[in-house]
């Protein structure tokens, strides 16, 4: 008897500290639900279009190919390219043609688009399309200056992405 007493005594005396936490108790907790909407800021030198606005999806045309932007997406920056910019909302589906500039997905649904100009598809004309575009082809393959050529490859590479952007909708 007197062994187990001592033993029991023992256990008291040698026993790990409880933690504060353990102390008042753990309190079990809930995940909190995600989202499906993805929340975008689409936004210019002059102004914001989208600010933090919840949409569907977005789809861009990046450097690296065109891709499709849900939420829950994996973190990524990537550079645009001319090309349109789509925009998947409840009430309906947006297009912009997006001259260049950068997305950045982030944790928790944001999609921040900078874009250095931007505007609705439908603004476009696809003749004077075609028409810009055959003009600046052929500043690019006359004798003009250097500059002249750089700049005339530019306006081919955007009127290009624009006519097929036209093409598509």
């Amino acid at each position: 008897m007197i062994a187990r007493a001592a033993f029991r005594s023992a256990l008291r005396v040698t026993k790990a500290p409880i933690s504060p936490l353990a102390q008042i108790g753990a309190r079990r907790g809930y995940a909190e639900a995600v989202s499906d909407k993805l929340k975008l800021s689409f936004i210019l030198p002059h102004e914001a279009i989208y600010n933090s606005t919840e949409v569907t999806q977005v789809n861009i045309a990046s450097s690296t190919g065109d891709m499709g932007i849900l939420a829950s997406h994996v973190p990524a920056v990537e550079e645009l390219r001319p090309g349109v910019l789509e925009v998947v909302e409840s009430s309906g589906t947006k297009k912009w043609f997006v001259s260049g500039g950068f997305a950045t997905v982030h944790p928790n649904n944001k999609l921040v688009v900078n874009a250095i100009e931007a505007y609705p598809l439908e603004q476009f004309s696809p003749e004077a399309v075609r028409s810009a575009l055959s003009e600046a082809q052929r500043v690019a393959s006359s004798g003009s200056s250097a500059e002249a050529k750089a700049e005339a490859e530019i306006e081919i590479e955007v009127y290009t992405a624009l006519q097929a952007a036209l093409g598509r909708s």
